[in-house]
């Protein structure tokens, strides 16, 4: 029996159509002519001319991107009432108010969700759903008591001054290159001393365990300064592109105890670009929050480290030692720090250094190695609770594994068996509450779990895990969770026609992984594996056989039932052009 194989009941299973038998599967081989008329020899197909269907889309474009001029100036945003002028000679949006209101798109709804929660939508009458808060004279309506300031419910992610010290290169890091220049010389001393471990005399030299002061008079243990109880709980792992505030609103309300924000770089951090500052984002609902930085030099992620526990809403900032993406990988960052020990021992050290100011915690997520054939994550977990670390987690793959091989949960408690105080989570390939406990069995030592995929495939996993049981939403339970999602986004990208698809396009994305899950009532022997193919099926109603289409444009129809007609020229293409299983 095969393993990667999801057995579907026979009642649900779609008949395969035989297939026919194409003249030219085999075509002879023809010789080319070439411009002088000789004959050339036919090529030959080597192994490696075969493209796989794997990796990114790297060259897609946004599926719609709406024109400037199109957009209409915030000065005009409350309607006719406004008072407010555009004060800028060089604006590129429109200012004709009438021209506008003819040419926008009809309504998506009578309920604007923003208006209905605060009492005011700031998006004014520019929102999909303004007939819900606009006067017969396009005036914007705002519930009695309710402050216009005070409208958003989501953490601030960079202001304006803040923004302007950044981009002229005038923050202070006095703080951080302090500490990074201590943890350099320490690190020369050690490297320029007679012996390992010895001093220049000869004597045994003490090593710091965990953060020390500045003053390296009392050694301050990691454990003592920890103040999150990491034990027993349930860590959403970081997600690129999927990983927004939405699906972390999602992943809270299935039970998912702690959330990370997407992986932010930390040049464009210090840079003070809109963009990465927006993955800092925090939602209320949100208890135990932290933020996953990467970066290539010990100065760039020291400095991310100090601006981000300064100025953002965390408890927590993660190093991302995993990232397999060339573009990091090839910079120096991501997984590439595991083989860059010198830089990665002064930016661990530097980093919990700095969160040790301000009550936070650095933790580290790792996989095993970069190599299939060489794991090297033993080796640094000791040392990087040694350095400071508060958490690590460990990704049950090398670099080179991606997500194509099964997670090593022998190895990750190998792992987890070298440290004395720390916690350690352990991560892959969980997607059922069986699978936790598995995973639980075979590494007793763990803290807890981290669940990236899985959450993605079906967010409720969380709750399955807590309830010990398997869950079989059906399509409408199913339906309305994305329709939460699609209120939590225009709540978070906004209600005008660029919120709008914001909020389609990262619908869709999650869609890209969501339409693998295989309801658990149509399964012969659940629970589903993550790496398991279905094989062709239909659900127990139409709602549900579209949920489950691999075909993209069924997921754009999935969207338009939501948040209305796709624009003019509309494209979707997904991220990823195989999401392995």
């Amino acid at each position: 029996m095969d393993d990667t194989v999801c057995y579907i009941k026979p009642e649900f299973l779609v008949p395969r159509l035989p297939e026919e038998k194409k003249p030219e599967d085999n075509p002879p081989a023809v010789s080319a002519t070439s411009a002088d008329g000789t004959e050339e020899p036919p090529s030959k197909k080597g192994r490696f001319d075969k493209k796989k269907n794997r990796g990114q889309n790297k060259h897609r474009g946004l599926p719609f991107k709406e024109k400037d001029d199109a957009r209409l100036c915030k000065s005009l945003l409350e309607g006719k009432s406004s008072d407010e002028l555009c004060e800028n000679p060089q604006c590129r949006f429109s200012h004709d108010l009438d021209q506008f209101m003819q040419l926008k798109p009809k309504d998506i709804g009578e309920t604007c969700y923003i208006y209905s929660l605060k009492g005011y939508c700031n998006f004014g009458v520019t929102c999909r759903f303004a007939s819900a808060h606009l006067d017969e004279k396009w005036n914007n309506k705002i519930d009695e008591g309710v402050k216009r300031e005070n409208s958003s419910l989501v953490s601030p992610c960079l202001k304006f001054d803040l923004q302007y010290q950044l981009r002229k290169k005038s923050y202070n890091y006095s703080k951080a290159n302090k500490i990074i220049a201590k943890f350099e010389r320490l690190q020369k001393e050690d490297k320029s001393a007679d012996g390992e471990g010895l001093n220049g005399d000869g004597t045994p030299k003490a090593k710091p365990i965990g953060s020390c002061t500045d003053e390296d008079v009392i050694k301050l243990r990691s454990e003592e300064r920890r103040k999150i109880n990491f034990k027993d709980k349930l860590y959403l792992s970081p997600l690129t592109t999927v990983g927004n505030l939405p699906f972390r609103r999602i992943c809270k309300e299935y039970g998912v105890d702690i959330t990370c924000g997407e992986m932010a770089c930390s040049l464009p951090i210090i840079n003070g670009m809109m963009q990465e500052w927006a993955l800092t984002k925090r939602h209320p609902s949100e208890d135990l929050f932290g933020v996953q930085i990467c970066g290539h030099s010990q100065k760039l992620v020291s400095y991310a480290t100090q601006v981000i526990a300064e100025n953002a809403d965390v408890d927590f900032i993660d190093l991302n030692l995993g990232c397999p993406i060339d573009l990091i990988f090839n910079q120096g960052g991501g997984s590439a720090l595991l083989r860059r020990r010198n830089v990665l021992e002064v930016m661990i050290q530097s980093c919990s250094r700095i969160l040790a100011d301000y009550n936070k915690e650095f933790t580290v997520k790792t996989r095993m190695g970069i190599y299939a054939n060489k794991f090297v994550a033993h080796e640094l977990v000791p040392k990087f609770e040694e350095w400071g670390a508060s958490l690590v987690t460990i990704h049950g793959r090398t670099k080179e594994q991606r997500y194509t091989k099964k997670a090593d949960w022998d190895y990750i408690r190998q792992c987890a068996q070298q440290v004395k105080s720390i916690p350690i989570y352990g991560n892959g390939d969980i997607f059922c509450y069986q699978d936790y406990l598995d995973a639980k069995e075979r590494a007793p030592e763990l803290a807890g779990v981290m669940i990236g995929r899985g959450a993605l495939i079906k967010p409720w996993v969380f709750q399955e895990i807590k309830e010990q049981k398997t869950l079989d939403p059906s399509s409408s339970e199913r339906m309305d969770m994305l329709k939460r999602y699609v209120n939590y986004g225009l709540e978070h990208w906004g209600s005008d026609t660029k919120g709008v698809e914001n909020t389609r396009r990262f619908l869709l994305e999650w869609q890209s992984f969501l339409y693998r899950y295989v309801p658990s009532g149509l399964l012969e022997r659940p629970p589903q594996k993550i790496n398991q193919r279905p094989e062709p099926f239909r659900g127990r109603d139409d709602l549900e056989t579209l949920m489950a289409s691999p075909n993209s444009a069924d997921w754009v129809k999935l969207s338009e039932m939501l948040l209305g007609p796709v624009p003019e020229g509309f494209n979707f293409v997904p991220k990823h052009k195989a999401n392995s299983y």
